[in-house]
């Protein structure tokens, strides 16, 4: 299944902006620079919106359609597991495969022989293109990786057999997420768990490790851009070496999850990419829904009526919202403004603290980061706030391409601050 070089993964909670975010990438075509569309949305998010896969899959074919694309695009079953998966097998042709659970469960005995016999060759020095030392392998660290992670790669496999006996020869892209994991991985543990996976058979296309620092939601990386930058050069060059190694495809890529809004970290990633001439997914988190909610501030009326509802049901029940994000967003509630105060706020100056814009004097960073998990306070409003987005499709339409093309695609694929 077709791929492109570089892909952005576009989550869209409530499934109604398809057209204004592939116009992003009719943009960037436009440029000369072609990137697969990838519509993604998780169970959970079905849950709360009460929506169903099938949902996202009619979204894109209809973007598609009436905007006559004629790239690839995909629709990801979003950090899906054996017991999350089978409602998105007929309607997704992409698998995040999350296995975090499983990290540090160990393995077999047996399963730990074996990978330690499929590995043996690789012990000593081994000199990885791009890397300025070669990865030193040992035992020790053969069985680190099997300790950690085989179980992990194990559970993988068993996901991907079903879908792939499910899908009855329909080709699918396979991620494997690891992103989750209480640690980066090293070069070498990155490499080996890219063994171990080939040696489970599973053909993945992408694969999302972990980085130091923090990926919060909506909001910019937190952390050392030069330790990001070694790591993701790093990771590049043994995610190429490993392809080669394992027979993988070879059109692997990494995969950086939550990785929209990290615009201090675009440039660094667009100079490595370039560098190594490597592929690239980026999976953006929902920020599509904070557009819109920008969007229905600056029409004004019941738009911007709306939008300060939305953030003082969610001021209200922080606890409740907040809960199930605690490792994705950093919230400082002395910071929140009082949802008086917000109700005398005229639209502009909502979506300017709203809006992901660190140069604007009143961007408030722990706001934004609240109203993105606030998005089941909309989805209770049902017809209500879908309405409101049909009504004020321009304005919020025109905001949801606007971030994707030149907060996104630009700076990180075209390396343009400025892409017009």
């Amino acid at each position: 299944m077709k791929l492109d070089k570089y892909s952005l993964g576009i989550g869209d909670r409530f499934g109604l902006q398809g057209v204004p975010q592939l116009r992003a990438f009719q943009m960037a075509a436009g440029k000369g620079l072609q990137i697969s569309p990838v519509w993604n949305k998780s169970n959970r998010e079905h849950s709360i919106i009460g929506t169903v896969p099938h949902d996202t899959r009619r979204e894109a074919d209809g973007a598609v359609g009436e905007l006559g694309w004629r790239g690839a695009y995909l629709v990801d079953a979003d950090h899906i597991g054996a017991g999350t998966v089978d409602p998105f097998i007929d309607s997704s042709d992409f698998f995040t495969i999350d296995v975090a659970e499983f990290i540090g469960i160990p393995a077999s005995p047996e399963a730990v022989r074996s990978f330690l016999g499929a590995m043996a060759p690789f012990t000593g020095a081994i000199r990885v293109p791009g890397l300025d030392e070669p990865l030193g392998v040992d035992e020790t660290l053969l069985r680190a990786v099997a300790g950690k992670y085989l179980n992990a790669v194990a559970e993988a496999g068993r996901v991907y057999r079903r879908i792939l006996s499910a899908r009855r020869g329909k080709e699918f892209v396979t991620e494997v997420s690891l992103d989750e994991s209480d640690m980066p991985q090293s070069p070498g543990e990155l490499f080996f768990i890219l063994g171990a996976i080939g040696a489970e058979g599973i053909p993945i296309r992408t694969i999302a490790p972990k980085f130091t620092g923090s990926f919060l939601k909506g909001v910019d990386y937190v952390g050392d851009v030069g330790t990001f930058a070694r790591e993701f050069e790093q990771d590049l060059a043994v995610v190429a070496f490993a392809a080669g190694s394992f027979h993988l495809p070879d059109d692997l890529k990494l995969s950086v999850h939550t990785g929209s809004d990290k615009f201090s970290l675009y440039p660094l990633m667009h100079r490595a990419i370039r560098r190594f001439d490597a592929g690239l997914h980026l999976k953006t988190a929902g920020t599509t829904w904070l557009e819109e909610v920008i969007g229905l501030a600056e029409a004004g009326g019941e738009g911007l009526r709306t939008a300060k509802e939305i953030y003082a049901l969610s001021f209200g029940r922080f606890d409740e919202l907040c809960g199930p994000y605690t490792q994705v967003i950093n919230i400082d509630r002395s910071k929140l403004p009082p949802p008086a105060e917000v109700a005398t706020w005229p639209g502009e100056v909502f979506a300017g603290t709203l809006r992901h814009d660190p140069l604007h004097k009143g961007f408030n960073p722990d706001l934004r980061q609240l109203v993105h998990v606030g998005y089941k306070v909309a989805a209770e409003m049902g017809p209500r706030f879908t309405g409101l987005l049909r009504r004020y499709a321009a304005p919020v339409g025109k905001n949801v391409t606007d971030n994707i093309y030149r907060r996104h695609i630009a700076p990180l694929f075209l390396g343009a601050d400025d892409p017009d």
